[in-house]
Order: structure tokens, then sequence, then C-alpha cells
């Protein structure tokens, strides 16, 4: 009997012993030395190593001795900075031009989402808040590995009042019977909702989907041909039944605006972030900051790289909003305002490709030490107003840091000094690293 246990014991521990040093051979190390590293958060470079395990940043220090069978990159010479975070970034409509919304179907919205979603994550962008569209296969196959791209804290499809900057129908289809859904509602990417009930009833659905946080359509837009600027789109009462299922969920809601009274209205109802903004004067800025509310505005100005619409209002609608973008950032700084990066780069590839251009521009406000950081570790501080919605809470994101997710990019140069190097990754991105993974090695 004891010769019988023996046998079926030593096999046992064998197997054991087995599943051990398989789970040891699976764990995958890099270190990265010589580096002068950009933590996200203090201006002065720390001079030292970057010690990654798995996924995660194991240790940050001097002189850190290689473990065995780790990957050592030198990056004597180079800068590390966090991975780039976008808070204002549509991967369903990246690549896709203008005419999708009449001709396209959900088909092309994810093949072209899938080719585009590489690309931003080759552009330096490891992370982004997706602010609208069906994206949640699309992230669901990022973070298993089947595709490549960058993390995404999406917001589903963007809820919009009848005749509100995501109404994508044509004069022709109106007066619509009640209940109708378009095409883009049913599959995910736009919701259509009048009135208390039915806002709520959307939100909720958003979230079921599996929203980190809800986009609306609280004013007019620029690419929407039926709705203009000045028009504030939903009431208090419709915006704060958003926001109380928003709260419901503990995450929050960002709205699309770019006027005081529409800002003024959302900020009373409880969103607490504002996309855009462009047209907002002091006294609404103020509101903001003594409220705690977010502008996640953009770079766009009517220069070498603005929009050009197929309609004409819409281009008069741009020339309107860009006349404000110099004052927004300026009064915004000056107030102390939470102030956040986004590109809302889309309608196509050569389009989408100005997002590190955009992040350069910032300087015309902000030393390139501001823009760094409001790209990487305020950004990641905005995403966590998704509270437990947030996808992504086995690290920080947006800082190189003990513990912290291990997305880094080294860079050929000092961004600190020069921030047009974000505007050319292609050359100036020598590794990219998400996840612990790398994606881009320019250096071994």
């Amino acid at each position: 009997m004891k010769k019988l246990i023996r046998l079926i014991y030593i096999p046992a521990i064998l197997i054991c012993i087995s599943f051990v040093s398989y789970a040891q051979e699976e764990v995958a190390i890099t270190l990265i030395t010589n580096a002068k590293i950009f933590d996200g958060v203090n201006e002065k470079l720390i001079d030292g190593d970057i010690l990654i395990e798995n996924n995660l940043i194991k240790q940050v220090g001097a002189s850190i001795k290689a473990p065995q069978g780790a990957t050592v990159i030198d990056a004597t010479g180079k800068t590390i900075i966090p991975g780039l975070i976008d808070v204002h970034w549509h991967m369903a409509l990246a690549e896709l031009p203008m005419t999708f919304v009449l001709s396209g179907d959900a088909y092309e919205v994810g093949i072209r989402s899938t080719i585009a979603s590489p690309k931003t994550l080759m552009r330096g962008f490891t992370t982004v808040r997706d602010m609208g569209g069906n994206v949640f296969s699309l992230k669901k196959l990022i973070d298993e590995g089947l595709v490549v791209g960058p993390r995404i804290l999406p917001s589903g499809p963007m809820i919009s009042q009848t005749g509100g900057h995501f109404d994508y129908r044509l004069p022709n289809q109106i007066p619509d019977r009640t209940g109708n859904m378009t095409y883009w509602e049913e599959v995910g990417m736009t919701a259509i909702a009048d009135g208390v009930p039915d806002v709520r009833k959307r939100t909720r659905e958003a979230f079921m989907l599996g929203a980190s946080q809800i986009k609306i359509a609280g004013g007019g837009g620029v690419a929407s041909s039926y709705d203009p600027i000045d028009v504030r789109q939903y009431s208090y009462e419709e915006m704060k039944a958003i926001v109380d299922v928003a709260n419901s969920y503990n995450s929050y809601v960002g709205a699309h605006i770019f006027t005081d009274d529409a800002v003024q209205t959302a900020v009373k109802a409880g969103i607490k972030s504002i996309e855009h903004g462009m047209l907002i004067g002091r006294e609404t800025l103020q509101m903001m900051k003594d409220n705690d509310v977010w502008l996640s505005t953009q770079p766009i100005l009517n220069d070498e790289d603005a929009d050009k619409f197929p309609n004409p209002e819409s281009n008069r609608k741009f020339e309107e909003v860009t006349k404000g973008t110099d004052d927004v950032y300026q009064l915004a700084k000056k107030i102390g305002v939470n102030m956040a990066f986004g590109t809302d780069l889309f309608m196509g590839a050569e389009n989408a490709a100005k997002q590190g251009k955009l992040l350069a521009k910032l300087t015309r406000w902000l030393t390139p030490y501001e823009a760094l950081k409001m790209a990487t570790s305020e950004n990641a501080r905005m995403m966590e107003l998704s509270g437990p919605r947030h996808p992504y809470k086995e690290g920080p994101l947006g800082v190189v840091k003990e513990g912290a997710y291990a997305d880094l990019i080294i860079v050929d140069g000092n961004p600190l000094e020069n921030l047009d190097l974000v505007a050319d990754p292609d050359k100036n991105f020598l590794v990219i690293m998400k996840d612990g993974k790398v994606y881009k090695n320019l250096l071994n």
C-alpha cells in the first residue's frame, strides 16, 4: 500500500513542479536601462532604469540588475515617457469618410476601425477614451490580444435629442413614427432620446452594453447639418436624469457643448466633462472650476490642418468655433480649470494621422511639460471619474512608477524641450510598449 502511495505521490509532485516551472517561464521580464525618465507628473527627468514584469512596472531606480532571462533595452541618450492618452477619440469614426452616414454600414465601421486601431497605437497613444460609437467588440478583441490597438474606455452610443448633434436623419425622414429606430441606433452608434423616461432608458442601455462613461450632445455641432451652434440641447431635467443614471452606476457624463448657456445648464445638472467648449467665457469657466468640472477641449484652429466639410454650413460653423480656441485655452489656464487633452479627429486616415501633431500644437498655450503632463497623468486622472466602470484597474495609467501599467514610449530626443517630436512618431518614437508588450522597437 505504501509503495502504491509513493507511485501516485511522486508523479503528482513532478506534475506540480512542472506547472510551477511553466508558470515561472511565462513571466515576461524587460529591463530598460540608462534612460532619462519623464514620470508623467514631475518636470525633472529621472536618470535610471525601469524593470517590467509582465504588464506592470516592478521597479524604477538606478543600476537595476537584469534578472535572468530578462530582455534588456538600452535607452542611453533617449527619453522615456508614459504612453500617451487621448480623451476625445472616436475609434469607430477615425478613418470613416463623412459619406458613411448615408452609404456605410456596421461592417464598414468594424473593418475600418480595426484597420485604424494599430495605427493609433503606433502613434504612441496607448489609451483612448472613446467618446461615441459602438467599439465594444473592438475593445474586447484588443484586450484579448486578437487585434492590436490602444486600451479603450468606451462611451457607447452617442445620446442626442431629436434634431440634435447625433441625429443623422434627413429632413425627408421627418416626422418619424414613435418608437422607430434609425439604422445607426440599431447598431449601437447613436441613441435618439427625448424626455426624462427615454433618456434614462437609453443611458441604462449604454451601461448595459459596457460603457465606462456616457456621452451626450448638450448643444449644437459643426459636422452635423441641422443643429446651429447656439442651440442648447436637452433641458435641465433631461440632463439631470442622465446624470442620475450615471451616478447610480458610479460613473459620469461628458457633454458635447460649445456655448455658455448650454455649459451652465450642464454644470447645474451635474455633468463632469465638457467636450469642446471653445465659445465659453470667464463666468462659465469659473463655474466649472468651482464645481470640479473638466474641460476636455482640443487645439483645433482654422489653419493648414482645418477640417473641410462637404457642406458650406459646417465649414461656416467650424470657422465660428475655432475663433474661440485661443481664448478658452488662455482663460482656462488662468482660472485653473482642470483641462484634458483630446483630438476628436475623424473623417479619414489622413486626418486621424494628425493625432500627435495636435498634441504638439498645445505649446501655443502651454509649456511642453504642461502639455505632456496633460496628455498622460492628467488625462488618466480625469478617466478615474469612471470609478468602478473603469476597465483597467490593475495599476495606474499615465505615469512611470512602481505598480503602474507598463505603457511606455522611448523617444529619440527630449519632448520636454521639443514637443514637436511627438508630431512625427514614425521617426521619433523608437520603442512603443503597451501592457508590457513591445509593439515597436528600433533600438534592438
